[in-house]
């Protein structure tokens, strides 16, 4: 079998991004530790990778690739958040009865796929999440990012390091405009259903001098039971955060709330093969700020803008990786060095489905050094 070849996205025909790249002759089925290795240095190095041609792959192998990257780590990486009836997750996961750490993801229904029967999916349309919602007869030919967000429970276990999704089907053609509509008259031709993805380090190296040292000395403190917490507040129209409008639930009407599971994390995340910063803060879920000098910022609404003035030239159309998916479309992608986004809105008779697997990690991710002295 021929070597493995990585090719960065930006030099493929088709692509336009600033990071990325197609990985070919990779046996996802039978990976060997080099190839394993090759394709670790491939992903911390380029953040999003492509494998092509991959129908075959099995759930198994699927979970096997992901948990590769931290073998320690055996559970969803939301844990039991998709049981509680209230999260904003619950109507969009399915899970693989053979195995449970993958997830099928998708919409319209699905007559039998893996052991599922009878399923009904849905594809998660901004008109649920966001304050405001573009008119119903601009809905097939404009869009939104729905939510920018890392996939994380943010309580409790600690952000996955990886995510895998594949493509199993997917329906064809047409393109979307997807809207800003933030004033600044950004907007963006997508692929119908594309997952967009723009990268942390990019949005941390985009940032003044003194943003920076803010972003290295400071800590993210994130919702109790993040995912209920926010269920009744609504999106900005980027998709990136929250409108401030009181709207949370309060603390005292969440699930019971463990001290020790609420987690604090550096606004920046070190890359473990780089030693480069990425700005990795999940704006929906996020609710106080530590400072250097000890410090909280406790105000929702000054959390918030800070949070979205230093996120907000990151997901300029220009940075915007947005995956124009093909059924055996593998996608990998370094969950601790970037943020991404479900995008586009579907006819009800347009089937998709995918697979989704992402594993808690053993660990919290490391900070800058800065952060690590302060704690």
């Amino acid at each position: 079998m021929s070597a493995i070849t990585v090719k960065p996205l930006s030099s493929s025909e088709g692509f336009n991004a600033k990071f990325g790249a197609v990985v070919t002759n990779a046996d996802l089925e039978n990976l060997s530790d080099a190839d394993f290795d090759v394709i670790r240095d491939a992903l911390f190095n380029n953040q999003v990778l492509v494998f092509k041609n991959q129908s075959h792959v099995s759930p198994k192998a699927q979970f096997e690739l992901t948990r590769r990257f931290d073998p320690s780590g055996t559970s969803y990486g939301h844990g039991k958040t998709i049981d509680a009836k209230r999260s904003i997750l619950h109507p969009d996961l399915k899970t693989i009865p053979h195995q449970p750490q993958v997830q099928v993801i998708g919409n319209g229904f699905v007559p039998e796929y893996e052991g599922l029967k009878d399923i009904q999916l849905r594809h998660p349309h901004h008109k649920t999440f966001h304050a405001t919602s573009i008119a119903p007869e601009e809905d097939l030919d404009f869009t939104r990012f729905y939510r920018w967000h890392i996939d994380a429970a943010l309580y409790g276990l600690a952000p996955p390091i990886v995510t895998t999704l594949l493509a199993v089907k997917v329906p064809g053609g047409r393109k979307q405009i997807c809207r800003y509509d933030d004033g600044t008259g950004d907007e963006l031709e997508v692929p119908l259903g594309t997952t967009a993805f723009v990268s942390g380090y990019e949005m941390f190296d985009a940032l003044s001098p003194e943003d920076q040292e803010f972003a290295r000395t400071s800590q993210a403190e994130y919702a109790p039971h993040p995912y209920i917490w926010m269920s009744g507040a609504k999106s900005r129209s980027t998709g990136l955060g929250l409108e401030s409008e009181g709207k949370e639930i309060p603390l005292d009407q969440l699930p019971p709330i463990e001290e020790e599971k609420i987690q604090i994390l550096p606004m920046c995340w070190r890359n473990p093969v780089n030693g480069k910063l990425a700005l990795q803060v999940h704006p929906s879920a996020v609710r106080k700020l530590h400072l250097k000098d000890g410090s909280v910022i406790e105000d929702l609404t000054e959390v918030r803008n800070t949070v979205y003035r230093m996120q907000r030239p990151g997901i300029a159309p220009g940075n915007v990786y947005c995956h124009d998916w093909q059924e055996g479309d593998l996608v990998l992608f370094h969950n601790r060095g970037l943020i991404h986004s479900v995008v586009g809105a579907f006819a009800a008779e347009e089937v998709r489905l995918f697979r989704q697997c992402n594993i808690a990690a053993s660990h919290l991710p490391e900070g800058p050094v800065e952060i690590a002295q302060a704690a």
